[in-house]
């Protein structure tokens, strides 16, 4: 690894270098077993003779920072450092700059909420949003993403289109045609670094500062926040069985996120009824409907929920979705199909964030789309999921329904039950909680998921992290005696 190293003036020069090697091995930079740069060519970029560095380093070597091995070089001495000086690298203290930022951000943070894609060591993991990684096909996909991967090192692939690759904006338009009636064309869709951005990219477009957005309550906490970074007031709608309450809608209201095939906490579908009021609301008012249909491929039972995209015919719903549930979420890529009046805009917006979502990652989920691959993975997941769902339900239904009352739901990665007798007060519930987790037990509460910290008391069981015959022993530990 290069060391800048920069040199005033012309005195005391093997000092210098010293001193910089020295502060770099204090502060961690260089660490025990790394090699110095050779003398010959650390001198050539110093422009400086050869003994002037080689004088540094034996100054290294004699205070005991360094070796110096013959015929292969020196290096940080791997133990006995001198301790005095910083451990590690530190940051510059720069608590007396006069930036600051914008006051709206004082506000905002990243989701507080569980971890959702980071390790863990628990031995039951109901974590909501992971699907079960050790079991993506990696054998398959390698050789898609090395095939790319060459091409870019051939030249053939440059920078990429903003509204994304053509061939997967075909695949896409395809898929979501077969598999959840969505009706476009690849001129609709546009590939965005993961729902998040996607979010972000329709604030940008459609929203002004002080524009009213409508999220369901209890909600998805991530997606309100591109809509406040951009000044938007965002009023939360309550949901009942049916779904989003349409006549609670602020009258004001600009956008309104939705998850209608499965709601996000609780589970439910948003009814045909409310679908078609909700539709009827946002033609009154001019407004969008953002659906988020982040894990309706994973259905177990009962009809499939049309879309709200499907049954809109004025060109007032922007359909979003992803790949985080159904594939990996490290690929970070997502989509949106938007009316064609949006569609100049969007594409703009997403040049100017971020340019293209990575083309190798876009070329290689293209093959796997149209060569059937992704559907061939998600019916094995859909097998799999159905039956971890089960072994959620029924240990619920059968053995803890004195505590629990389940919210139906049959699709997704997760299901919510609400807490009753001894676990109804939110204090010992959270304190259930907490000794779950020390007992090995990943798990949530429904007020750590849910925006609306009032939320009823409940916990959110994710499935897509622990195998079926676990779900018991650990449903046990949280709800157990």
């Amino acid at each position: 690894m290069d060391v800048h190293i920069s040199l005033d003036g012309r005195r005391d020069l093997s000092g210098q270098i010293y001193r910089r090697l020295r502060a770099a091995i204090h502060d961690g930079l260089l660490r025990p077993g790394d090699p110095l740069p050779p003398t010959r060519e650390l001198a050539r970029r110093l422009e400086v003779a050869r003994n002037t560095v080689g004088v540094a380093y034996e100054r290294l070597v004699a205070e005991g920072y360094a070796d110096s091995r013959v015929g292969a070089g020196t290096y940080v001495r791997t133990t006995g450092l001198p301790t005095h000086g910083a451990a590690t690298a530190t940051a510059t203290d720069t608590t007396a700059s006069g930036l600051r930022p914008r006051a709206l951000w004082a506000g905002l943070s990243p989701w507080a909420g569980p971890e959702f894609t980071g390790p863990t060591t628990a031995v039951h993991d109901f974590r909501v949003g992971l699907p079960d990684a050790r079991l993506f096909p990696y054998d398959t996909w390698r050789p898609l993403i090395a095939r790319e991967l060459r091409l870019s090192a051939d030249g053939a692939v440059g920078y990429g289109d903003p509204a994304g690759h053509a061939g997967l904006r075909a695949a896409l338009a395809r898929h979501i045609g077969l598999s959840r009636g969505v009706r476009t064309g690849p001129d609709d869709v546009l590939v965005t670094t993961g729902t998040q951005q996607a979010l972000d990219l329709i604030g940008r477009v459609l929203l002004e500062p002080g524009d009213r957005v409508a999220v369901e309550e209890p909600g998805y906490p991530p997606a309100r926040l591109p809509f406040q970074a951009q000044g938007a007031k965002v009023t939360g709608v309550p949901v009942d069985a049916e779904g989003l309450l349409v006549d609670a809608i602020p009258p004001d209201t600009r956008a309104v996120y939705v998850t209608p095939a499965h709601q996000f906490p609780l589970g439910m579908p948003m009814s045909l009824r409310r679908r078609t009021a909700l539709l009827r609301w946002a033609r009154r008012h001019g407004a969008a409907v953002i659906e988020d249909d982040y894990d309706s491929e994973f259905r177990f039972g009962g009809r499939p929920v049309e879309t709200l995209h499907s049954l809109d015919r004025d060109g007032h719903v922007i359909y979003v979705g992803s790949f985080s549930k159904v594939m990996l979420p490290s690929l970070r890529v997502g989509f949106l199909v938007a009316p064609a009046p949006l569609r100049t805009a969007l594409r703009t917006a997403k040049y100017t964030a971020d340019w293209h979502t990575a083309v190798p990652t876009q070329a290689a989920l293209a093959r796997f789309v149209d060569d059937g691959l992704l559907a061939r993975h998600i019916r094995r997941m859909q097998h799999t999921y159905a039956t971890r769902h089960r072994a959620v339900t029924r240990a619920l239904t059968d053995h803890f329904a004195d505590l629990s009352e389940l919210v139906p739901s049959a699709a997704g990665l997760h299901v919510t039950t609400f807490t009753r007798g001894r676990l109804a007060d939110p204090g010992a519930l959270a304190d259930r909680a907490r000794r779950a987790r020390a007992s090995g037990v990943a798990v949530h509460t429904l007020a750590e998921i849910a925006a609306n910290r009032s939320a009823r008391p409940g916990f959110v069981f994710g499935y897509g992290g622990i195998s079926a015959p676990d779900v018991e022993p650990g449903l046990r530990r949280v709800l157990g005696p």
